[in-house]
């Protein structure tokens, strides 16, 4: 990861940055207005002073880049405009139209057929977004939130099954690492890198409530990386399985409307209630044995259920983690699944949410959301430049990660 990043991207247009870079004091000025406007992009000892450095002049893209140092610590920044790439490997305008299409699972070879280059040149550019920190690029200008929730989503990866630990919050991936089996250890590594990020933002940071399923691997997990936090057991997932077969029962229909009338109860109590109604119903039906089984257990975890009551913004159900998971399987579908060694496949896994974080929305999905154009921009209510992918790059100022 790019924890040590030492690069400063920050907005401004070609011409513009052309006119400044070789004046020193307009450059001073522009970052000292940059500073004020956007100082969380800065390093947390930019306030003490700087020097300008030196300049060099990137033999791939032809452009000028100039250094400063920190006088409180020494340190050494490039600075990079944001029309201008990592590594200087391209110009935004010209890779954020194939890179909104892989976000869609859009083959790199198809890419490489549309837009030229190669294959491996767009999926180094895409895996190389997985050096950021996911939740110091999301999260910006927001505090992070504190009901989240959690689930494996199951990845073939050179052809053995491998899980990628998914943390989802404010409707953006917040968390998304390979881990190579479902035990509690391998869970709780996966898991951790997120713990570590969202630390990294905020000092201390403790979820209130997470929303799983029922792996108890999942519940291990997070009780050691947070042991204060309240674990809601989803009733999406009990319904769910009720679902799988009972679907074919003459009775479903009537089983299907007294559950979700017991789940939206307007207190615990009535959620109770309702639940052992449902119980007594059942069993004066002429239900399967697995059917009746499935809502008995059900019905009995009541108190599992009933506990989202306690905590207001809790997530009863992971509809808002199944939508995202449904975008991750149809991508790695289309790019017939993950293959190399486990670094790499963890960066392409990390890519994906940050694309999914940042890609635009359809213009249905703007209007119902107040105008802002994708769930980062919704979730900070900012956005640093109208080109969705110079307002990643600019997000991932310094890597992400906060000094």
């Amino acid at each position: 990861m790019a924890r040590h990043c030492s690069t400063l991207c920050l907005p401004i247009g070609q011409d513009d940055y052309a006119a400044l870079i070789a004046d020193p004091g307009r450059f001073r000025a522009w970052l000292d207005q940059s500073f004020r406007a956007w100082p969380e992009l800065f390093p947390k000892a930019f306030p003490g002073g700087y020097r300008l450095k030196d300049t060099r002049t990137s033999t791939r893209a032809g452009v000028r880049l100039r250094r400063i140092r920190l006088k409180a610590t020494g340190e050494s920044f490039s600075v990079r405009p944001s029309f201008l790439l990592p590594y200087m490997t391209g110009r935004t305008d010209a890779v954020q139209g194939p890179l909104f299409l892989r976000a869609f699972g859009v083959p790199f070879g198809a890419l490489a057929r549309v837009f030229g280059q190669g294959a491996m040149y767009w999926y180094r550019l895409e895996v190389g977004l997985g050096r950021n920190s996911i939740v110091g690029t999301t999260v910006r200008r927001a505090a992070l939130p504190q009901h989240l929730l959690a689930d494996e989503h199951h990845q073939s990866r050179d052809g053995a099954k491998s899980y990628v630990a998914t943390t989802v919050g404010a409707g953006c991936c917040l968390g998304a690492a390979l881990a190579p089996t479902a035990n509690a250890d391998d869970l709780t590594a996966a898991y951790a890198v997120f713990q570590q990020e969202a630390g990294d933002v905020q000092l201390g940071y403790q979820p209130q409530t997470i929303s799983v399923d029922g792996w108890a691997a999942t519940h291990q997990a997070w009780q050691v990386l947070f042991p204060l936090v309240v674990l809601l057991r989803c009733f999406l997932h009990g319904w769910l399985n009720l679902r799988s077969r009972g679907k074919l029962s003459a009775a479903f229909a009537e089983l299907s409307r007294r559950t979700w009338k017991a789940f939206h109860a307007p207190n615990r109590r009535g959620f109770a209630q309702r639940l052992r109604r449902l119980a007594e119903w059942a069993r004066g039906q002429a239900l399967s044995a697995w059917l009746l089984e499935q809502v008995e257990k059900l019905c009995g975890r009541s108190r599992d259920y009933g506990l989202a009551y306690q905590h207001p913004g809790g997530h009863r159900t992971s509809n808002m983690l199944d939508r995202l998971m449904r975008s991750m399987s149809r991508y790695f579908e289309d790019g017939q699944h993950l293959h190399g060694s486990a670094e790499a496949c963890g960066r392409h896994v990390r890519a994906w949410a940050l694309l999914q974080n940042f890609r635009p929305w359809g213009p249905e999905a703007v209007r119902d959301n107040a105008g802002w154009r994708c769930p980062a921009e919704r979730l900070n209510a900012h956005r640093y430049h109208d080109d969705w992918l110079q307002n990643l790059q600019v997000s991932a100022s310094l890597g992400g990660y906060r000094r």
